[in-house]
């Protein structure tokens, strides 16, 4: 019998408000060891230390907003479902007319010799959902966590306790860009006090906070190794406009249909508004006239053919 992967979709759903609380956990006890063992007292040394400790307090705190900025709007955003009753008016995906034919503002209706029935030959290059039991827009797939299909899903992330889809991928990636600085801020202002200690040997901590600096050093050490990997992979699947799930799905093709250039794939996700690329927002201008920020429709190359195993 094989082995059914997606019964721990139940044990992921569990793990939501626990993974919320061990993020709060590790900010936490980072907070403890930097700010109020360490950083904070050496504010009154006076001299050197104070100026570095008054250096690293600021970066500290304004890289711990953004953080928890990015973290709460990747959390409570919603990633993007599908609209009720939407229908598909042409093929997106393949490039070609679809069966259905809009009728205005009101449900699409077929014609004579067309049929919206799921399976149905003409209509078998239309993506249908038979778990939603709804059709499914361009870049879209079903989540089994979630129980619904998400809009240009990337994955769904424990950590985040969500789904990361079209509408807080950008979200995401500025959560993985700001705790990828705050924790290798933190990794090498602990590193200093560490150096410190074991030049001079003596110990003026406590056990207590000994044991908080050497967690909090040892946590940070790993995000910063394990964030480094994550953001690297993410930064080229943004460069070639492209998902998580699709980078596993796509066939070894030169060209990806929704390729169009570097500069314009990261305007896809960060939008064209300067001065909101680093911040978990978009401007009402890039929302308008973008419809890609909404998860429904992408442009695509104007230069795209579908494979011929794909036009037969």
């Amino acid at each position: 019998m094989a082995w059914n992967v997606f019964k721990f979709c139940t044990a992921l759903r569990a793990l939501g408000s626990i993974m919320i609380v061990f993020v709060l956990a590790i900010i936490g006890v980072t907070y403890y060891a930097v700010v109020v063992a360490h950083y904070g007292p050496s504010l009154f040394l006076g001299g050197s230390d104070t100026v570095f400790a008054v250096v690293v307090l600021f970066l500290f705190h304004f890289l711990l907003v953004m953080v928890l900025w990015s973290y709460s709007s990747v959390v409570l955003t919603d990633p993007g479902g599908i609209p009720p009753n939407w229908r598909p008016l042409r093929d997106e995906e393949k490039g070609v007319d679809d069966p259905l034919v809009d009728s205005g503002y009101g449900i699409p209706e077929l014609g004579s010799n067309q049929s919206a029935v799921p399976g149905d030959s003409m209509n078998q290059d239309i993506r249908f959902c038979h778990k939603c039991n709804q059709f499914k827009p361009p870049r879209a797939h079903h989540c089994s966590v979630c129980k619904r299909c998400i809009l240009k899903m990337d994955h769904h992330c424990v950590w985040v306790v969500n789904c990361v889809g079209a509408l807080n991928y950008k979200y995401f990636l500025l959560f993985l860009f700001y705790t990828f600085l705050e924790t290798m801020l933190v990794s090498l202002s602990l590193l200093r006090v560490f150096m410190e200690f074991f030049n001079d040997g003596e110990i003026v901590e406590t056990p207590g906070t000994l044991a908080a600096t050497f967690i909090t050093f040892v946590l940070n050490i790993a995000f910063v190794l394990s964030i480094l990997g994550f953001l690297i992979m993410h930064i080229s699947l943004v460069g070639a406009n492209t998902t998580t799930i699709e980078a596993y799905e796509k066939k070894t093709s030169p060209k990806w249909r929704y390729d169009l250039g570097w500069k314009k794939n990261f305007e896809q996700v960060f939008g064209t508004e300067k001065k909101f690329w680093f911040i978990p927002a978009y401007s009402e201008d890039d929302l308008k006239r973008m419809p890609c920020l909404q998860g429904l429709k992408y442009p695509t190359r104007p230069d795209w053919e579908p494979p011929l195993a794909e036009q037969h």
